[in-house]
């Protein structure tokens, strides 16, 4: 899994902030590592007057799949990047799941036969109101 980190010129931490983002999506991410090819992070400042003008947004790119898509707003660039990366994580593990999870469990019409027959009742045997 490759993963790129791009800010624009207002965000300052430059590569000390580009390996903790690296290290942090590699251990979180790290279930998804076979399943996903790249994840691109972008961090702006918006610039405006809201006190949110902090922006995180991270596409991840699963092998043969459309690329997903999170974006984050707050005052801070941690903060910004926190919410984004735990917005991910769930849209991953629910994508992923979907992905991974094959019809075919275990039925009703599967299931054993108790194993006292005389616990078991039929319609006919229950009471009447």
């Amino acid at each position: 899994m490759q993963i790129q980190v791009n800010t624009d010129h207002n965000i300052h931490g430059g590569e000390r902030l580009a390996t903790y983002v690296t290290t942090d999506l590699e251990s979180s991410l790290s279930r998804f590592s076979g399943w996903l090819t790249r994840v691109e992070v972008h961090l702006s400042e918006d610039g405006g007057s809201k006190p949110e003008d902090k922006k995180c947004v991270i596409e991840a790119r699963p092998g043969g799949k459309q690329p997903v898509a999170v974006t984050h707003h707050a005052t801070t660039v941690d903060d910004a990047y926190t919410g984004a990366a735990h917005k991910l994580g769930r849209v991953l593990d629910s994508r992923y799941d979907r992905a991974h999870d094959h019809k075919g469990s275990d039925s009703i019409r599967h299931m054993p036969a108790p194993e006292d027959p005389e616990l078991v009742g039929t319609i006919e045997d229950q009471p009447r109101n």
